[in-house]
């Protein structure tokens, strides 16, 4: 049996969970982090969830989903695929991404986990690939920036 792996990360930012969930589900906020992405869902369990962008003048989804839980502003898991891969589209493929969302005296705290690389196909180099990008870090840097510079 393999050893789990999972690439996490965590920041405190100052406001409150409703900031950050609105930050991480509304497609205007997520275009501002995420590579000019934006979120295409209906929010519900089961559902799709596109990051769209645009790339030389095209609009194309970069990277697919489905909604596996969430309870607003605590709670988001959705599954991850890049349909632009050379990997086959299955769910043995997919990764899970879980955003956990705490609040304490106006302080929020968000948690991403990204994983369970030893479970999907390519998964030790896709880890690593993950880890030389620096993970969730930056992307945790920006949404926080973005937040309190509201």
């Amino acid at each position: 049996m393999s050893t789990p792996k999972f690439i996490t990360g965590e920041i405190q930012i100052k406001a409150p969970a409703t900031s950050v969930w609105n930050a991480l589900v509304n497609p205007e906020e997520t275009k501002k982090y995420m590579f000019g992405c934006e979120t295409v869902s209906d929010w519900k369990v089961g559902s799709d969830l596109l990051w769209r962008g645009t790339h030389e003048g095209n609009e194309m989804v970069f990277v697919s989903g489905k909604i596996k839980s969430i309870e607003p502003e605590k709670h988001l898991a959705y599954t991850t695929f890049d349909p632009h891969s050379e990997m086959a589209d299955i769910p043995e493929n997919y990764l899970t991404v879980t955003y956990d969302i705490t609040e304490s005296g106006g302080i929020s705290t968000l948690k991403i986990t990204q994983g369970d690389y030893s479970q999907t196909g390519e998964g030790e180099k896709r880890y690593n690939e993950s880890l030389e990008g620096g993970g969730w870090n930056g992307i945790l840097e920006m949404i926080k920036n973005q937040i309190e510079q509201v």
